[in-house]
């Protein structure tokens, strides 16, 4: 399980919104996803330094430094580009790959050219997007972290019917006439009230129903 620090949500949400948008395949789609997935990679880097050394695994970095490195975006990369020496890794993606993919981020808020973001300016978006967050906040596989996001917005599974409280509810019960239609009562406790009828069905299939009547 990728467990993501709670002070990362944040940034995760942006990467989650643009990914939705990225599934949905239309044009304007495309188009939000390229500017959430970019504002993902700000958002992720502003985060982080103003985070708590304790909540950065211990590092400290002087006020004059986090100042000047959150003025703009390209400050921002060169702090990118400092941590990365600092840990011993390499960015996931070029400086100039950030920079292009930023150009066109802002040609769909204040350029005249609105068109659709190609597919590999959102591949690279993307792929910069979720490498960023994984290496600040040291989440080890981003890519399951979004997917588990992803999932988590799912609305929940509808009940199923269980085949033996059916049995004991209509073993009890019969069938319902309601106008001139014929319904089990198992059918129309389930539908109408799901919490009456597991309870019924489970008290039934456990004796308690038929106990509580003959005392």
């Amino acid at each position: 399980m990728t467990v993501v620090p709670p002070w990362a949500n944040g940034p995760l949400e942006l990467i989650v919104h643009a990914e939705e948008h990225l599934r949905d395949g239309e044009d304007f789609d495309r188009r939000i996803a390229l500017i959430s997935f970019d504002n993902a990679i700000e958002v992720a880097i502003t985060t982080y330094l103003t985070l708590h050394p304790i909540q950065r695994s211990g590092r400290a970095y002087p006020k004059s430094d986090v100042e000047r490195w959150l003025g703009n975006y390209h400050s921002k990369l060169d702090f990118l580009e400092t941590e990365a020496v600092s840990r011993g890794v390499r960015l996931g993606v070029t400086r100039a790959e950030l920079v292009w993919v930023h150009d066109h981020r802002n040609e769909q808020y204040h350029g005249g050219n609105k068109g659709t973001p190609e597919r590999v300016v959102l591949k690279i978006i993307r792929q910069a997007a979720l490498w960023v967050f994984g290496f600040l906040f040291e989440v080890p596989d981003p890519e399951a972290a979004l997917e588990t996001a992803l999932r988590d917005k799912l609305p929940p599974p509808p009940p199923l019917r269980e085949k033996r409280l059916d049995v004991a509810i209509d073993g009890r019960f019969g069938v319902v006439q309601i106008g001139d239609q014929s319904y089990y009562t198992s059918e129309i406790l389930f539908f109408v009230d799901h919490s009456a009828y597991r309870d019924l069905g489970e008290r039934l299939c456990s004796g308690e129903e038929g106990a509580e009547e003959r005392e």
